[in-house]
């Protein structure tokens, strides 16, 4: 199974044309039953604006209780680089990293905050959560 998994690791390569939830990548979580939360940033996180067709650039915040997945980050790293050249509002890339997230791991609890650099005057933050269960 560990020699798969590594082997699939390798297989993977960015993609920059259109949002690749396939490349995320699933991993055990070994402590089922004792709850942790996992925090990922990244200041690396950009798409294009859908209008302007200019980059936004934003702070990717990432928190979460694994029940029995978590992500690998490797995967994780090429599916954020995936929204680099797509055309998408801020309240839909907030959704769709959620869902893709929510849907491979099906966690506890999950938070995603996008905090897009300020652009003509004007700054955005987005956020989605699910309740604690």
């Amino acid at each position: 199974m560990k020699k798969e998994f590594i082997k699939n690791i390798k297989k993977l390569s960015p993609v920059f044309d259109k949002v690749s939830s396939e490349l995320l990548v699933p991993i055990e979580y070994d402590y089922k039953g004792k709850d942790i939360t996992i925090e990922i940033e990244t200041q690396e996180f950009s798409c294009i604006c859908p209008w302007s067709k200019l980059p936004d650039f934003a702070i990717l915040r990432i928190k979460y209780i694994p029940d029995k997945l978590c992500v690998e980050l490797k995967s994780l790293k090429y599916y954020i680089q995936s929204f680099r050249n797509v055309g998408i509002v801020h309240e839909n890339v907030v959704n769709r990293i959620f869902e893709d997230l929510y849907n491979l791991l099906e966690p506890k609890w999950l938070y995603i905050e996008l905090e897009f650099n300020l652009r003509g005057g004007l700054k955005t933050t987005v956020k989605r959560q699910t309740e604690k269960r």
